[in-house]
């Protein structure tokens, strides 16, 4: 079966044909980075009429030699993220699948990230499995007993992960978006210059990110650290990075061995930090699996696999079909 995947919940235009669940026919991503990058993060408003420009041309392109008959349904984004953004997606796929008799799927946005995992591979991850879920709005571990069956176990309290690299990047002056600005950064500094804190929450699978990106930000002020300081910076990014995965890798790894799950999956744009996939690989005596970079980042690749086992589990939406910004996962 082939499934047509949307995306649009907030700065990337995607559309992608995924044939049973796991072999990618097409990926197509018009990113808004550049954009973006002017104003120092993602503008709502600014998104939306960007997928209004795009949605069309990248539909093409991951229709490019196929037929809508060969289509067994349309999935598509329907949250969380931004309405403006999600409304786009959500009214073309009603569209593409009322003109063409086609079951219209809803996918909640943090599920896509999960089934990820699913993609480009021979074997299928094992469960069930720990899911931690690591991007610019979300920081969830989530216990996946089976398809559609999810529990929430820990979430940020505050900052997520992918916010905070955001908000130290713009402290240290390293641009936008920040958690690739602070990995590369990182690769010449000392993890151990500057003792950072580590936010544990004992007895908790809660993280918290705010503390550290204001003590980072302290440290800032009080050394008078300033752009053109290079050896610093490059020592608070890795400083920095090293609390984030510390606190990542063993909350992670404790959570998956009190639940005896029998695969831990990476999920979300955090999880193409090169820093995070090799430390909990190499701390964690449960197999791990991440993604490619590629479609570890927003993509209608993983909107569509996850339609696909939607599909076959018989969960169609009807017209209907709205959005939810603050859609929640378990």
């Amino acid at each position: 079966m082939k499934i047509l995947g949307v995306e649009t919940s907030c700065d990337e235009t995607a559309a992608a044909v995924v044939e049973d669940g796991v072999h990618i026919l097409s990926n197509v991503v018009a990113s808004q980075i550049d954009i973006h990058a002017r104003y120092g993060g993602v503008v709502p408003e600014v998104a939306s009429r960007q997928h209004l420009l795009s949605i069309l041309p990248v539909l093409r392109e991951a229709m490019a030699g196929l037929s809508f008959k060969e289509l067994s349904a349309v999935a598509v984004t329907v949250g969380p993220g931004l309405p403006g953004s999600l409304l786009v997606g959500a009214n073309v796929a009603k569209a593409l699948a009322l003109a063409h008799g086609l079951p219209l799927i809803g996918i909640n946005h943090l599920e896509a990230h999960v089934y990820a995992n699913w993609l480009e591979r021979k074997e299928p991850p094992l469960l069930p499995a720990l899911c931690l879920i690591v991007s610019g709005g979300h920081t969830d571990l989530i216990l996946m007993r089976g398809h559609g069956s999810y529990s929430l176990l820990g979430r940020t309290r505050d900052d997520a992960v992918g916010e905070a690299f955001d908000k130290v990047a713009r402290i240290l002056g390293l641009g936008y978006p920040g958690g690739p600005a602070v990995e590369k950064a990182a690769l010449e500094g000392d993890p151990s210059h500057f003792p950072l804190p580590r936010a544990w929450l004992k007895g908790s699978d809660d993280f918290s990110f705010s503390g550290l990106k204001t003590a980072v930000l302290h440290l800032v002020q009080e050394k008078g650290i300033e752009a053109g300081n290079k050896k610093a910076i490059a020592d608070i990014a890795s400083s920095f990075q090293q609390s984030v995965v510390e606190v990542l890798v063993a909350k992670a790894i404790a959570a998956a061995e009190r639940h005896g799950v029998k695969q831990i999956l990476l999920a979300g744009g955090v999880a193409a930090n090169q820093a995070l996939s090799s430390a909990v690989t190499s701390r964690s005596s449960i197999a791990v699996h991440c993604p490619r970079p590629a479609l570890c980042t927003d993509n209608a690749a993983m909107v569509a696999s996850s339609g696909y086992f939607r599909l076959l589990a018989g969960r169609m939406d009807g017209w209907d079909l709205d959005v939810f910004p603050n859609l929640s996962l378990g």
